[in-house]
């Protein structure tokens, strides 16, 4: 097949879409298709083009056996709802270039994620244009989340923004998101079930595995050995209410023997650390290199996963992925009805949002009782290998593309099934 992925977040972003498109890229390649990216410079979570990489002209780059096209991008260094959306249509505009200049290479599907929806337009238009296949991936409901945040008001705003998203997604050949609370979203919004694709996030459980030692992050850190470490990894923005983690390492920083770790970049973490200034039981890291995933999640005795209550199933983290792959319990806010709420009461506790004494009581339970640790990180990592394993994950996406452009999926010669 010939793929054209097109969306502003990509390797080498360690966080979020841009992770998770890289890693589906390499992977197609690796399988023979050809995989063309449209995408810009890395910035995220730092909301800085990353050294190396620019930010105001076009370029051209061989990842992993895909040809990437970079193209210039505005970032602002404070993000505000107006700034986000500025940023958002700098790519979209600056991007039709280098989306134009595919034209003759007539891709088989165009293939482009949510956030940002400002780029979905001119995907629905060179798809339709050239023949090919529009699929839309939803990662978040932007739309939706921006609203319920906050970060953009007025229920007349809100009523012309939902009818254009309500259109647009009509007119993709598939839609797929990552949880069965998002596609049903997907359905109240207008999209037939035959257009309707579960592709979860996934993780590399074969690289994320419960650690047989201690993780040498705990001596570099200068942690004992016996102290439980509780630990918030992944990007620090508007959607995680990071504020409950400031607040739940305050209420706790009297009990011995317990550890906070916060790790991450993004445009709330300047905020977080001033809360935590003053607290001896909190330590910070910065984004932690890929190689590294392992031993940073193994160090957790507890993973924390705070998140917003006006954001639930509108965005279902994908760092839970890697926290279940670890082989350790989680602590979530979320409702129990909520997906998120589901998966965390198999594997952990489910608390309610916003609430940082609920989720203090909850890493009292687990820092104090190592049997029900043990007990719901085996339960962590086999949701994670029965869900969560990237292989078979990506294979079965692999199939719905070619039935997306009419290949029969009959199994390849000497291909085992998965």
């Amino acid at each position: 097949m010939k793929l054209l992925v097109y969306g502003i977040n990509f390797a080498p972003e360690l966080t979020g879409i841009g992770k998770y498109t890289g890693e589906m890229v390499a992977w197609l390649a690796a399988r023979g298709h050809e995989v063309r990216v449209v995408t810009a410079p890395p910035y995220y979570p730092h909301w800085s083009v990353r050294p190396g990489y620019s930010g105001s002209r076009y370029a051209r780059e061989d990842w992993h056996g895909a040809t990437v096209f970079r193209t210039p991008l505005w970032v602002p260094r404070k993000v505000t709802g107006l700034k986000r959306l500025v940023h958002l249509a700098s790519f979209a505009l600056s991007s039709l270039p280098a989306l134009l200049a595919q034209w003759r290479w007539k891709p088989d599907v165009v293939w482009v994620t949510e956030p940002p929806l400002f780029c979905s337009p001119a995907a629905l238009a060179f798809a339709r244009l050239r023949s090919a296949k529009a699929w839309l991936h939803i990662q978040d409901y932007e739309v939706d989340a921006a609203f319920e945040l906050g970060l953009l008001k007025g229920d007349r705003v809100r009523s012309i923004v939902a009818a254009t998203e309500r259109g647009l997604m009509r007119r993709f050949d598939r839609i797929s998101t990552i949880s069965s609370h998002m596609m049903e979203r997907a359905s109240s919004k207008g999209t037939e079930a035959e257009r309707l694709v579960s592709l979860p996030n996934w993780a590399d459980v074969s690289a994320v595995q419960p650690l047989r030692a201690a993780s040498p992050y705990r001596a570099e850190l200068g942690i004992a050995h016996d102290a439980v470490v509780a630990l918030y990894s992944g990007n620090m923005g508007a959607k995680q209410g990071l504020e409950l983690l400031a607040e739940m390492a305050q209420l706790l920083q009297g009990r011995p023997g317990l550890e906070f770790v916060f790790c991450g970049n993004g445009a709330g973490r300047a905020d977080l650390m001033q809360r935590c200034e003053k607290l001896a039981n909190v330590r910070f890291l910065d984004l932690q290199p890929v190689e590294r995933l392992g031993d940073l999640l193994g160090l957790a005795d507890i993973h924390l996963l705070p998140q917003r209550a006006d954001a639930a199933d509108l965005v279902m983290p994908s760092k839970l992925t890697g926290m279940l792959s670890s082989g350790r319990p989680v602590v979530a806010g979320a409702r129990p009805e909520t997906e998120l709420g589901k998966v965390a009461s198999q594997c952990g506790i489910a608390v309610a949002p916003d609430d940082a004494r609920a989720f203090a009581d909850a890493v009292l339970t687990l820092a104090s009782q190592p049997d029900l640790r043990r007990e719901l990180s085996l339960r962590a990592r086999a949701f994670a290998e029965a869900n969560f394993d990237r292989d078979a994950v990506l294979a079965r996406f692999e199939r719905d593309l070619e039935a997306c452009i009419g290949i029969p999926t009959t199994k390849r010669a000497g291909e085992a099934r998965l």
